[in-house]
């Protein structure tokens, strides 16, 4: 791609607006939606996500071209460039918002993919030609419309800002507190193996007869502790190690659920660590009476989900705030602008 290639591409890529309103449909939507429309312990197939990469592919491609085709202004200014020289006149300037349209369509179709592949790789196959070919011919169709309908100037001005700073502030709350249920359900969702706890626990329901408070662990290295029903997700757990007077299970930040089946799901909380295999005691002092937590294998998670439901909450929200936090930035700048 050349200079004026590349430039065309950056003029027409999508602003922070339509960048979190992509990542909505792309990232929680699909995970959201069928957690809430199918029984807990299904798992989302990885066909089924890429449908919602490529329902709002032609209204990206669309906005894309559109941007490009149309002289950018601000409210109540006149066209920066005559009729006769606006690129939508020429060949060449048709090509040109049509290539960048689909060429930004492609790089988020391509990102989607990414997401589900390596960082939330779902179970199932996709049909890989069929989905790119679909996605080719949404794009194209997408950019053609927008370069058709395109309007002869963008809105903006003094009255986009307002709302800009409320849309912005709305976007980066549901963006922290999605990001955790996405984070949580992706994990989920990406299990390859689970383990309902059979070396101990305590509490009621489902620890080993004769073995309250008691874990047997055949090796040394980390185990899950598995909260059972409706226990709370956030235990003080306590448990005893030769030589040391005891450690806290290391808490799991958004610990993912739904593992088990019709008797009982189960949720990875926290992790404890043992130097060695033997018989260790544990203790869960502020959990309710009616409360089980059992021990187990830890869950085997693929992808980079499964090391981020480890990282700090704090930091999950911040990056789910990103989208709102560029729209925010994007009114404050107009602002700043118009106060120049």
């Amino acid at each position: 791609m050349d200079g004026a290639g590349a430039k065309a591409v950056g003029r027409a890529f999508p602003g922070p607006v339509e960048l979190a309103a992509w990542l909505a449909v792309t990232v929680p939507a699909p995970l959201v939606f069928f957690q809430a429309t199918h029984r807990w312990e299904e798992d989302q197939p990885l066909s089924t996500a890429l449908y919602w990469a490529l329902a709002p592919l032609p209204v990206l491609a669309a906005t894309a071209a559109a941007r490009l085709s149309s002289p950018r202004s601000t409210a109540g200014a006149r066209p920066a460039t005559p009729a006769a020289a606006r690129p939508r006149s020429t060949a060449v300037g048709r090509f040109a918002a049509i290539a960048a349209g689909t060429a930004v369509a492609a790089v988020f179709l391509a990102a989607s993919t990414v997401w589900y592949r390596w960082v939330v790789p779902l179970d199932g196959e996709a049909s890989w030609p069929r989905f790119w070919w679909t996605g080719a011919a949404l794009a194209v169709a997408g950019a053609v419309a927008g370069h058709v309908i395109a309007p002869r100037r963008w809105p903006g001005g003094r009255a986009w800002v307002r709302p800009g700073l409320v849309l912005g502030v709305v976007v980066a709350l549901l963006g922290a507190v999605l990001a955790t249920t996405t984070v949580r359900l992706g994990a989920e969702d990406s299990t390859v193996r689970f383990d309902e706890g059979g070396a101990g626990g305590v509490g009621p329901a489902g620890v080993p007869e004769g073995m309250p408070g008691q874990m047997v662990l055949p090796k040394a290295g980390r185990y899950a502790l598995l909260a059972m029903g409706s226990a709370p997700r956030r235990p003080d757990c306590r448990y005893s190690v030769p030589g040391v007077a005891e450690r806290r299970a290391e808490p799991v930040s958004i610990p993912p659920g739904n593992y088990g089946g019709d008797y009982a799901s189960y949720a990875w909380v926290a992790t404890i660590t043992v130097p060695e295999p033997g018989r260790y005691a544990l203790d869960c002092q502020d959990a309710p009476p009616e409360a089980s937590y059992l021990v187990g294998d830890v869950p085997e998670i693929r992808g980079a989900v499964g090391a981020l439901i480890h990282w700090p909450v704090a930091v999950v929200w911040l990056l789910g705030a990103v989208p709102g936090l560029l729209i925010l930035l994007a009114a404050l700048r107009r602002r700043g602008g118009q106060n120049t």
